[in-house]
Parts: structure tokens; C-alpha cells; sequence
């Protein structure tokens, strides 16, 4: 059963939270979340609100005004299916494995009274190991009650997981839940190990008993039979490589069989005719024409 972490919070702001978590575990390397503060789409002057959220899917942005957020920030907004429904997006920076921290803001709405009773909802990622968050914001009393510092924790089970924010809430369906102010932060998982782990040595496992194999361990136990001081007793075993020395003198002979090859002009003779055709080109080019200097283009 996967350890868990109990996020205590205030009575009557926000239920028990439970997620998944390492003992010990502080994670510390931020993570983009996409439109972190619901600044776009900018709500036009004359309106309160936005039908959609830029890179989230469903809810809609409030106004700044509307929100009453303590930093002055929009607010994204998400109501019960048919009215606005939850909200979602994915946290791209994060690979299957890495341990995640989300924290937010959230509040009940200025259009909320205090007998329309509290907003709840439930943040989710996939993962069975990752118990859904239940939440519920402060007291609404008709004016914005935000509570800051919400957090969940939990396991990446997949790259760039998928958040979703769902309202639980049984009344007053058009007023809806707000968020605001989203930050993350992650442990990434440890590095996988190369997939040629373990295969490096072919007389590792099953190749162990391979002809080729077996042939090598007969001669180390020979050559470590050996004295240090004979050429011979090592050259009875590992054999004076002779097919390595043929090979090193083909490549000398043709080396020299290049080099050495017979012409009818010596190559230097030819340049000074390339230099007339370089010259044509250059000869009226003064050294402030040009980036590189005409006198360095040719061997001339």
C-alpha cells in the first residue's frame, strides 16, 4: 500500500487531503503549468467574464475585478456539467514517475450567500496509486473568500499527466467555483539504465558457454601459466598476430604505391598558371574591398 501524506488545513476551509507520496520526498524543480494565472484570454472592459480558458479545457476566466484575488490576478471559473463543467490540462514538463506538488488559490464566488452553502470539488490525475483531492473553499458570504495555498501531491503514471479540477457542489449551480494562481514543482524520476546494461560482455550469461568463449578462458589459464619472461610461451597462446601484421603492411604498400606514383609534370609547375586565372579575378580588388585580404585567396 503506497505511503501517503496527510495536508491538514483549517476547519471549515478545505477536507482532509490524501495523496501519494515518498517518505522524505521535497519536490523542488519547477514546473510550467500552462496559463498558471488565468491571464488569457483578457476579459474585454465591459464584460465580466470569457466562455473558454487558454490551453485548458472547459470553465471559463473572470474578470481581475470580479475575483477579488489578493495578487489582482483573472480567475478561472468551472460549474457543474451544463454549467461551465470541470476544467483540465496537462503538465507537459513532467515524465511518468516524477513525484508532483501542485498548489493554487481558491474561492467560492462573490455570488455565493452564505445559505447556498459551501463550493466543493475534487482535483484528479490518472494513476490508481493517486486518490483523488476533495476540497472545499472557504465560507462564501457573498464576496470573494479566497483561501491560499492549496496542495496536492502524487505520482506522474503517465508524461505530461493530465489534471483535471471537477465541482461536487449541490446549489446554485450558475455560481461558479474559482481558482487562481497555479504553481508546480516536481521530482523528476531517477534515469533509466541503459538498455545495453549487462550485454557489454559477450560471454556474459548464455554466451558464457559459446566455442568462442570457452576458447578464450583455455588460453588466459594458459597464459597466465606463463612466465612474465617468455616470448615464446605467450606467442604459443595468443599466436605473433600475424594476420595483423599483414593487414598493417597492405596499407603501407599502398600508401606508397600512392605516393609514389609516377607523373608526367610536377604539381607545383601547375600553379603558376592557376594563379594567372586567380589574379583575373582579384587584380583590381584593393584590401579594404573585400572581408578577407585578395592576397590570401590563392597560393600566389
Amino acid at each position: 500500500m503506497p505511503l501517503t501524506r496527510l495536508l491538514a488545513v483549517p476547519l471549515g476551509a478545505a477536507l482532509a487531503l490524501s495523496a501519494p507520496w515518498s517518505a522524505g520526498a521535497a519536490d523542488t524543480e519547477p514546473v510550467v503549468v500552462p496559463n498558471a494565472t488565468f491571464s488569457s484570454p483578457l476579459v474585454p472592459a465591459g464584460k465580466t467574464w470569457e466562455p473558454s480558458i487558454e490551453d485548458w479545457t472547459g470553465g471559463s476566466v473572470v474578470t481581475a475585478g470580479r475575483a477579488a484575488h489578493p495578487k489582482g490576478y483573472q480567475a478561472a471559473a468551472f460549474g457543474r456539467f451544463g454549467y461551465s463543467g470541470p476544467i483540465s490540462t496537462r503538465l507537459r514538463g513532467v515524465k511518468s514517475g516524477a513525484t508532483v506538488t501542485l498548489t493554487w488559490d481558491d474561492n467560492p464566488d462573490a455570488c455565493v450567500s452564505q445559505s447556498d452553502g459551501p463550493r466543493t470539488y475534487t482535483l484528479t490525475v490518472q494513476g490508481e496509486q493517486n486518490a483523488p483531492g476533495r476540497f472545499t473553499t472557504n465560507a462564501p458570504n457573498a464576496k470573494a473568500n479566497w483561501f491560499t495555498g492549496r496542495t496536492y501531491s502524487f505520482t506522474a503514471a503517465e508524461d505530461a499527466p493530465e489534471i483535471t479540477f471537477t465541482p461536487t457542489y449541490d446549489s446554485k449551480f450558475g455560481c461558479y467555483t474559482q481558482i487562481a494562481d497555479l504553481t508546480a514543482a516536481q521530482t523528476p524520476p531517477p534515469p533509466k539504465p541503459p538498455t545495453n546494461a549487462g550485454k557489454t560482455d559477450p560471454c556474459a550469461g548464455t554466451g558464457a558457454n559459446s566455442p568462442a568463449c570457452t576458447t578464450n578462458a583455455g588460453n588466459k589459464e594458459k597464459m597466465d601459466e606463463c612466465p612474465a619472461t617468455s616470448r615464446d610461451c605467450l606467442d604459443s597462446v595468443a599466436g605473433k598476430g600475424e594476420q595483423e601484421n599483414a593487414g598493417i603492411a597492405q596499407q603501407t604498400q599502398a600508401l606508397d604505391d600512392f605516393t609514389n606514383t609516377p607523373r608526367d609534370q610536377d604539381p607545383n609547375a601547375a600553379l603558376g598558371s592557376l594563379c594567372q586565372v586567380a589574379n583575373l579575378h582579384n587584380e583590381n580588388l584593393e584590401p579594404g574591398d573585400t572581408v578577407l585580404a585578395p592576397g590570401t585567396w590563392w597560393y600566389c
